[in-house]
């Protein structure tokens, strides 16, 4: 199956392209009110939003302030009114996005919570209903708020990638393809062989196995565009996959 390019992952082998990802875009921008910096981080808000109101409710607020409060966040993050703190140095948007919040919640949540429920103008469409039936299906553990938060950021990435590359494999035709290989991406156990495998989808051993061996070139490099997204360096790409799978193999 050939796979169209997404447009991203050459951009991480060299850094003169990198500025054409999303974070990149906006620590080097100089002017924060752009078009391109301002639709760059609109973009990374509203795939990402849920680690963060997922923090918040970790925090301990009750479900009507944290959609408040994480409302309120992304207004005034969204206004640039944080963008002079990110440091290029520590250019990670998972970080970057924390650290605003820590300080928010720290600094803000009285002028915050002084704003009549309903009066301001949401800044992005976030699904309250949504976010806070997601959160009653998380693992009882007790997690610390950090912890939860980086749980989610990195199962978000997840789910996006899989999502991008369901729709990806749909629309070349192979979406059997992928529903019958997709469980065998992320290390889940299977009692299937390739043969089996090859059976349902009419082909040999030989080419189900090589069908899962493009699906999982493929899955690799579409996580690595994502992670691209999200760091300020192509450097760092790396350091933030790994990052990424001990999160997701962490037993919390």
């Amino acid at each position: 199956m050939d796979s169209p390019s997404d447009g991203v992952e050459p951009s991480a082998k060299g850094s003169g392209l990198f500025t054409t990802t999303h974070w990149s875009v906006v620590l080097a921008a100089g002017d924060p009110h752009s078009p391109q910096v301002a639709q760059a981080l609109e973009t990374l808000c509203r795939t990402y939003w849920y680690p963060l109101y997922a923090y918040v409710r970790r925090r301990g607020y009750k479900p009507e302030d944290a959609q408040d409060l994480t409302q309120e966040f992304f207004a005034r993050l969204l206004a640039n009114d944080y963008l002079t703190r990110a440091d290029p140095a520590r250019g990670k948007f998972r970080t970057f996005l924390l650290h605003s919040l820590q300080n928010f919640l720290a600094n803000d949540w009285k002028s915050a919570h002084r704003l009549k429920r309903g009066g301001g103008t949401p800044c992005l469409s976030l699904d309250a209903a949504d976010a806070e039936r997601r959160y009653a299906n998380e693992p009882a553990a007790m997690l610390t708020p950090e912890r939860a938060y980086e749980k989610r950021w990195a199962m978000m990435l997840l789910e996006g990638v899989l999502a991008s590359l369901q729709q990806e494999y749909a629309q070349a035709g192979n979406g059997r393809v992928f529903e019958e290989l997709a469980d065998l991406l992320w290390g889940k156990d299977t009692s299937l062989s390739y043969a089996h495998i090859g059976g349902r989808l009419g082909m040999t051993e030989g080419a189900a196995r090589g069908a899962m061996h493009r699906l999982r070139e493929r899955f690799r490099e579409r996580l690595r565009a994502e992670v691209a997204h999200t760091v300020a360096d192509f450097r760092e790409v790396d350091d933030e996959l790994r990052h990424l799978i001990a999160v997701v193999g962490r037993r919390d």
